[in-house]
């Protein structure tokens, strides 16, 4: 990054009237007053890396640089940047607060993850930040307001690569209860953690809820699950390449 302010766009999928967003524009603000808020008009949890391609994107502007788009978190990225901010492109792409945890395989499934992938594969430097809490517990966000803008200010001070994007969990806790930072990989939880509930309508239809029960396991030393039981803040290097590598030898053996 330059000596000068940067210039952050902010993109979310619990939409533009989300507490999450509106803490991270305050603690953004801090530093610098170049912020665009480019976000769904509504809730887009689940959207994973979607983009709209049968229905129009509409967008309603608030302000000079807020803007509401009825579209996915990859649609407001790609308009954001594509169309609707003026002058320089961002230098700095911030993807959340998301109300609940990115972890493990949840990157696979996530807009708040998507946005910052998208960010990474237009060549610009991307974070995506969660605060991880279980209903019925109240969101601690004391716990992402302490410590985000910390967060925020090192990644602007970071080497950043191609294809890479920083994936940033707050643990479930109170901020005087944090215990540290810690750089992580990315752990895998056991299968079950989406499951389809079947239930019938008042006129005796079946429908279908996915019911979110994420269980215990699959945290292991050094990687994002275990650092939230540990109360740590993990972040955790990502990349767009999902190359097996390790696994290329056996399949060239087979298929020569």
């Amino acid at each position: 990054m330059t000596g000068t302010p940067p210039r952050v766009l902010l993109v979310n999928d619990d939409g533009i009237d989300a507490p999450g967003l509106v803490l991270l524009e305050k603690i953004v603000r801090r530093f610098t007053d170049d912020v665009w808020v480019v976000a769904p008009d509504d809730e887009r949890s689940g959207a994973g890396h979607s983009f709209s391609t049968t229905l129009p994107i509409r967008v309603k502007q608030r302000d000079e640089r807020h803007f509401a788009v009825k579209g996915t978190p990859t649609d407001c990225a790609l308009l954001a940047i594509y169309e609707l901010i003026e002058g320089k492109r961002p230098d700095i792409l911030i993807s959340g607060i998301n109300r609940g945890p990115n972890l493990a395989e949840d990157i696979t499934y996530s807009g708040t993850a998507a946005a910052a992938m998208e960010g990474a594969l237009l060549g610009i430097p991307a974070i995506a930040l969660s605060q991880c809490f279980r209903p019925p517990n109240a969101v601690p966000w004391d716990n992402a307001e302490r410590f985000a803008g910390d967060v925020i200010e090192k990644l602007l001070r970071f080497d950043w690569k191609p294809g890479l994007f920083v994936n940033v969990n707050f643990p479930e806790c109170p901020a005087d209860e944090v215990t540290g930072m810690r750089v992580t990989t990315q752990g895998q939880r056991p299968p079950g953690a989406f499951i389809p509930e079947r239930r019938v309508d008042a006129r005796h239809f079946p429908y279908y809820w996915v019911k979110i029960a994420l269980p215990a396991g699959g945290h292991a030393p050094g990687n994002d699950l275990q650092a939230m039981l540990d109360r740590e803040i993990s972040i955790t290097p990502m990349q767009l390449d999902m190359t097996a590598h390790a696994a290329k030898a056996g399949l060239e053996a087979l298929f020569g």
